[in-house]
């Protein structure tokens, strides 16, 4: 393989386009021209602006950046220098005229293992659902949303306890440690494109905050894996004694099939509560204006909080 350099425009925003930036500007094997990025956001109590972490990552590198706010102010004059726009959790949409101008078009990396979980939130999605597997898509970027034809798939285990904060990491690693490589073999033009099997898509709808409020009457395994599907955002919650107490960690326990869903059950160790099917036992929680805590801590400090007729709601 020869080593033919690609000039790179790169389009991302959080922390996962900026662990695959790092790499390639780490590797140099290509040629990042140009960055673009969201505009800063306000943060925090204060609301001040706050850069992306992409933003950030090519300033450290005197990488040029350009931030338009909505898909109509990138034109396509901006890409004319570049090979290859490469794409990662951009959160805006690319345009068909932006698709076409570079002399390799539009690649972009979406983690899920396509046809499945097309859409905004495929990690947590895959969560949510029970998926053994997921991975990520180097894909050939087209006017649909995450349609276009695949030019290579990766795949990683999603393990029993996998947040989707964990499972971002493990994907922003792989996606990282494959993209060069790929890039390549697109200058090489050794890239097989294959065509997805569009009968075969799921979407993964954007997570919503009224989809994290807990319904108490869904099976023990199904909130257990939307509590880790939300971690960390927006993180499932219930009421209990008019207190909102978001869930940060739970577990599955066989209980008994006579009790009124959201009844509470006595333990000292875990917030034991009564799903549809079995008992999902809380062992990290939070409080609002307090630090997320153990289970049994918060017991131990409110023996008072719990009793015969609390029920979760």
């Amino acid at each position: 393989m020869n080593k033919a350099k690609l000039r790179l425009a790169f389009a991302g925003t959080p922390e996962i386009a900026r662990t695959v930036l790092e790499e390639l500007i780490r590797e140099g094997r290509h040629s990042v021209e140009l960055v673009l990025t969201q505009p800063d956001r306000p943060a925090g109590r204060g609301r001040k602006l706050k850069p992306s972490d992409v933003k950030l990552c090519a300033l450290e590198n005197n990488i040029p950046v350009i931030q338009p706010a909505t898909s109509k102010e990138l034109v396509s004059d901006t890409l004319k220098n570049c090979d290859v726009m490469l794409v990662v959790a951009y959160g805006l949409l690319i345009t068909p005229d932006i698709l076409v101008t570079p002399k390799y078009g539009c690649i972009n990396i979406h983690t899920s293992l396509l046809p499945r979980w097309r859409g905004a939130a495929p990690i947590q999605r895959a969560i949510e659902k029970g998926d053994s597997e997921t991975g990520i898509t180097i894909m050939q970027m087209d006017s649909g949303l995450d349609t276009g034809p695949m030019l290579e798939q990766f795949t990683c285990s999603i393990m029993p306890d996998d947040t989707a904060g964990k499972l971002h990491d493990r994907l922003a690693e792989l996606s990282a440690a494959n993209i060069n490589d790929l890039l390549s073999k697109i200058v090489n033009h050794e890239a097989n494109p294959i065509e997805q099997d569009n009968s075969k898509a799921t979407y993964a709808n954007k997570i919503s905050k009224q989809e994290a409020k807990i319904d108490w009457t869904q099976s023990a395994i199904e909130l257990e894996r939307k509590i880790r599907a939300f971690n960390p955002f927006p993180v499932t919650h219930t009421t209990i004694n008019n207190i909102n107490i978001r869930i940060w960690e739970a577990e599955i326990k066989q209980g008994p099939d006579n009790l009124l869903t959201g009844a509470i059950l006595n333990n000292k160790t875990s917030l034991d509560i009564m799903t549809g099917q079995d008992v999902l036992a809380i062992t990290r929680l939070q409080l609002p204006g307090k630090r997320p805590m153990s289970a049994k801590d918060f017991l131990n400090g409110h023996p008072e909080f719990i009793n015969e007729n609390t029920v979760a709601c």
